[in-house]
């Protein structure tokens, strides 16, 4: 699940709170925002450009975004795990 929310307007924020489940703040939702924003700084963004762009367009990138994330987080999880493996 990705950290981030939509607001007024078009505006998107990361959230602090994970609105389905009640989570707060923690190691991965930090390291998702992390990722979140290297990807949309790869692509030539910042959070705040996409309260600019067409409402289609930053979804789009906040999609890809989210998924580039979510890829980045299940790599670290995967090495985790291998590590854990090859040390038993």
């Amino acid at each position: 699940m990705c950290v981030i929310t939509v607001v007024v307007k078009g505006r998107w924020h990361m959230a602090d709170v994970d609105e389905e489940d009640g989570a707060g703040e923690g190691p991965q939702n930090a390291l998702e925002r992390k990722y979140v924003r290297e990807y949309l700084l790869e692509k030539g963004y910042h959070m705040e450009d996409l309260a600019r762009l067409p409402q289609e367009k930053a979804q789009q990138l906040m999609r890809e975004a989210c998924q580039y994330a979510a890829l980045k987080l299940a790599e670290v999880e995967a090495k985790g795990h291998f590590r854990k493996k090859i040390h038993f």
